[in-house]
């Protein structure tokens, strides 16, 4: 193995530019040339490639979002797309790709090794952290903590105003933020997906609440699961008391990684040289109790069993301290 080229795909995530830093690095250590593919597969298909050096990811550490930029790639879906991608892999002779993404990004990568046999490592970067194979992906640490700084300020006015507060976070398929900020943030309630929530106990609880003298209430909802303002507006209806929605949107996307994500993505980006070094194709570097491992892709994108379990805990717990 000669030279890589290295994407990002997907949404963005707090340590992208963490995990490309630290992959460029030690790809250069090892060796190897490096490549840069602008826009993720949408750069594949069409040749937008640029030449990477040690020099290329200064001062990219702190940053967030991705300087490879992302896209999402409509075209990549079709199998045209793909032998598009797959001709600019041969004609840039790149031995292998690091992807760093979520479960389409995978899956992506895991059609082109099926259909053209290109060797690809992928490394865990959404906020999400619904990826089979790591306890942890980048950015979703960065993301609870940028939901929950917003969330407290938002409770100085919930508590001042005696209101109720309906908080809408990420988490379209995923409740890892809403679970998280709901326990760290003191919500009252998480709405999140695969569960079912029924809107009348929940209005009987902040009535009966009321009449305890428990003057505010924050319920985080997950954005799979319902819109604020249609939650908002039935509390409203239902109670007769102030009620007031907030989305908190791409914000959680942004912003510098936390310690524990550049850590993490610096980790990551090297396993996932060492992977591709060690003859490792069609799959993603993880870590599991602290440990580095390696999880092929169709295992990677299904839902984690022991994640579900702990949501599940967690959500118990917060449900025991709204009294």
């Amino acid at each position: 193995m000669k030279r890589i080229g290295i994407l990002t795909s997907g949404g963005d995530a707090p340590g992208m530019n963490a995990a490309i830093r630290s992959a460029v690095r030690c790809a250069i250590h090892s060796g190897l040339e490096v490549k840069g593919i602008m826009r993720g597969y949408e750069g594949l298909i069409h040749n937008e490639i640029i030449d990477m050096n040690a020099r290329s990811v200064s001062n990219i550490l702190s940053r967030g979002g991705t300087i490879l930029k992302t896209a999402r790639s409509e075209e990549f879906m079709t199998e045209g797309g793909r032998k598009k991608a797959f001709e600019t892999v041969k004609k840039n002779s790149l031995d292998g790709l690091i992807v760093i993404g979520g479960n389409g990004s995978f899956r992506g990568a895991h059609e082109l090794w099926k259909e053209f046999k290109v060797p690809s490592i992928g490394v865990p970067g959404t906020i999400d952290n619904d990826v089979f194979g790591s306890d942890y992906t980048i950015g979703a640490y960065t993301a609870v903590n940028t939901a929950l700084d917003a969330i407290d300020k938002i409770r100085d006015t919930v508590t001042s105003m005696e209101r109720i507060y309906v908080i809408e976070v990420m988490g379209r398929e995923e409740p890892f933020i809403a679970i998280r900020v709901g326990l760290a943030g003191g919500a009252e309630d998480v709405l999140f997906p695969y569960t079912e929530y029924n809107i009348d106990d929940m209005c009987d609880d902040i009535t009966a609440g009321r009449k305890k003298g428990k003057i505010s209430w924050i319920i985080i909802v997950s954005e799979g699961v319902a819109n604020a303002y249609d939650v908002a507006e039935i509390i409203k209806e239902k109670t007769q008391f102030s009620v007031r929605p907030v989305v908190l949107g791409h914000i959680q996307r942004g912003g510098s990684p936390e310690a524990f994500d550049r850590i993490l993505a610096s980790r990551l980006g090297h396993d996932a040289v060492q992977a591709l070094l060690n003859g490792y194709r069609d799959a993603m570097v993880g870590i599991i109790r602290d440990e580095s491992k390696i999880t092929p892709y169709e295992k990677a994108t299904t839902r984690d069993k022991r994640k579900v379990l702990l949501d599940e805990k967690l959500y118990k717990l917060t449900r025991i301290l709204a009294i």
